[in-house]
């Protein structure tokens, strides 16, 4: 098979379909083990950035970019006539929800129409977007039997869910391993020699796209259900006066039969808070109800309010209503130390407390702005000045370089909701 024969030698040239948070630092890691990259994108932004080799994306190191970009390893295009170059594609696009939480697959659509007409017979083709179960064979291959390709034959077409977790500083893109489920066993061949070629981790074969489509899925569902689990506790707690801190940290103590996960103001990221959407909405199509997926999700987009209640009753304590008091947010990012802004709690807080007309500001170390996708507005993040011009404080994220303890010395009211405080005490600091 001609490649078979091209991955080996590394003479293929590899498209890859989105620079963003999961595009990128696979087109990086491919380009650094000596294949030829090209990066296609409808942000000029994106594509001007990449061809001066300045990077975006806060799991890319800067340095490798600009090296592989100068070595002529990387370069990004809006032009898909050149999908005619590669003979392997990762389609790592957007796959975002709509209004009424069901699946918008329109960019994957749009890519594969646009790339099906230039493509030459014997690639690889890789879908890496989260999604559904049923995606790849639904959406992908019809459009590629438009133009007379031969799925397993003339054309390669699989699966490959991405497991990016920002700001992981042991598990990056090229170390993580990775599942693959091809349409053909001879795609399944083809699929793993590729990744077996960039990757520094093992590779998994299943049976199929639909497996390794719900595989992706069965991950963060099992993180967004724990996390709710961790969620409700806490409200349950705060009504008895126990500490939810203190209860994780003894049932740690188990050896076995116990995972640790954390309360927090929401759940943020791309992943967690929307993948389990894809798959309740598909399970209708199979008159089947995913109960506790969508009592999970009920329980965490439930708690920037729990959040702003709790603030409330403390600022009662002080003798402030929360319609005079001023507040301040630290932190903004979805999870501590990186600036991804995506579906971060901090935007259902906000909600919240602009429904009482709470005046409020926000800091975060790694933001300088960041748009509110649900009311439209754009916020800017203030230095930390004089503490004790706020009634509250509370802590959204727990990023690693803020002075807690200067802020615990200001002596004012604090709702730490991610246990950021734990080691410091002072009479003014409540827990979630």
């Amino acid at each position: 098979m001609p490649l078979l024969k091209s991955i080996k030698d590394k003479s293929v040239k590899i498209g890859v379909v989105g620079l963003g948070y999961v595009g990128l630092p696979m087109a990086v890691t491919i380009a650094k083990k000596g294949f030829e990259v090209l990066g296609f994108e409808v942000s000029d932004y994106a594509i001007t950035h990449v061809n001066a080799g300045k990077n975006y994306i806060g799991d890319v190191n800067d340095e490798d970019l600009a090296k592989v970009v100068a070595d002529k390893k990387l370069s990004a295009t809006s032009d898909y006539s050149r999908m005619s170059e590669v003979g392997v594609i990762l389609i790592a696009v957007p796959t975002p929800l709509d209004l009424y939480h069901q699946p918008d697959t329109s960019y994957i659509e749009q890519s594969t129409r646009a790339m099906a007409a230039h493509l030459k017979p014997g690639c690889l083709i890789v879908l890496e977007s989260t999604t559904y179960p049923g995606t790849t064979r639904e959406i992908i291959v019809p459009e590629l039997e438009k133009v007379g390709l031969i799925v397993g034959e003339t054309v390669f077409v699989g699966f490959s869910p991405e497991r990016v977790d920002p700001g992981n500083e042991t598990y990056k893109t090229h170390n993580t391993p990775k599942v693959v489920g091809g349409m053909t066993p001879a795609c399944n061949e083809v699929a793993k020699l590729f990744y077996e070629s960039i990757l520094d981790a093992t590779v998994h074969l299943v049976s199929s796209p639909e497996v390794a489509e719900m595989e992706k899925i069965y991950e963060n569902t099992f993180r967004n259900i724990n996390i709710a689990l961790a969620n409700e506790m806490t409200v349950l707690c705060d009504r008895m006066g126990i500490s939810i801190w203190e209860v994780i940290e003894a049932a740690k103590t188990k050896p076995y039969g116990f995972m640790a996960f954390f309360p927090g103001p929401g759940v943020g990221g791309h992943c967690i808070p929307i993948d389990p959407f894809y798959l309740t909405w598909k399970a209708r199509e199979y008159d089947f109800h995913t109960r506790l997926i969508e009592l999970a999700g009920e329980i965490n987009i439930a708690m920037p309010e729990f959040v702003v209640q709790r603030a409330i009753r403390i600022l009662n304590k002080h003798g402030v209503a929360i319609s005079r008091a001023k507040i301040l947010l630290l932190g903004a990012a979805y999870k501590k130390d990186i600036r991804d802004m995506r579906e971060s709690p901090i935007e259902g807080v906000i909600t919240q407390l602009e429904q009482y007309d709470a005046d409020f500001e926000i800091h975060d170390p790694y933001v300088d702005e960041f748009h509110h996708e649900k009311n439209g507005k754009t916020y800017k993040t203030v230095p930390l000045g004089n503490l004790k011009k706020y009634d509250l404080i509370i802590v959204i994220t727990d990023h690693s370089n803020v002075d807690y303890q200067k802020i615990a010395d200001s002596n004012v009211a604090i709702l730490d909701t991610r246990n950021a405080m734990k080691d410091i005490k002072a009479e003014y600091i409540e827990l979630l």
